[in-house]
């Protein structure tokens, strides 16, 4: 049985920090659904009604796209060890670019990954618990190495090129803002 919160226990964030994936949820109008998977140690949970993570470089930058023209997303953790768990997380959230005086603030309680390109700070107004009792069990998931070799051999003259060639919009043509990281003078 699915069951309801107010906002994460302890319970909930030690299951969290837990698991090696999670998954964001994102829309707007007239846009596509957005699912996306996330890994590394890119998140925190800040307290009971707030999470954090890095949005890092990728093909697509759909999330940064979406929340300014609807703020609300779902993040979602399932366990795929012993403990048959589906955790979600329901909220608004906003995207924080590096030009934007919140940055470094932000950017202290993550770690310091290369190709942090944003990061997202979610207001969590609800989390629930399910059985994923469906969900299968799988051994031996590590972090890849592969987006953090890409990101440091493109350096930040490289990266910075990327985010003004490949992540200007969305798949719909969405602005994501991402300008704001590209003029080195902010």
């Amino acid at each position: 049985m699915a069951k309801q919160f107010d906002g994460f226990t302890d319970d909930h964030t030690s299951f969290v920090a837990e698991q090696a994936i999670f998954f964001v949820a994102t829309s707007a109008p007239g846009a596509r659904i957005n699912l996306s998977p996330k890994g590394m140690d890119s998140l925190r949970i800040l307290g009971p009604n707030r999470l954090v993570w890095l949005n890092l470089t990728g093909s697509g930058n759909e999330t940064a796209a979406h929340l300014p023209h609807d703020p609300r997303m779902t993040v979602m953790w399932c366990s795929f060890g012993t403990r048959p768990l589906i955790l979600r997380a329901y909220g608004v959230a906003r995207v924080v670019h590096r030009s934007h005086a919140d940055w470094t603030t932000l950017a202290a309680e993550l770690p310091d990954v290369p190709g942090a390109r944003q990061i997202v700070d979610m207001q969590v107004e609800m989390v629930q618990t399910s059985c994923g009792y469906a969900v299968p069990m799988m051994e031996g998931a590590r972090e890849r190495p592969v987006l953090r070799n890409w990101a440091e051999l493109k350096g930040e003259d490289g990266l910075t090129a990327y985010w003004d060639e490949r992540n200007r919009t969305s798949i719909d043509g969405l602005p994501t803002g991402i300008e704001a990281n590209l003029d080195p003078a902010k």
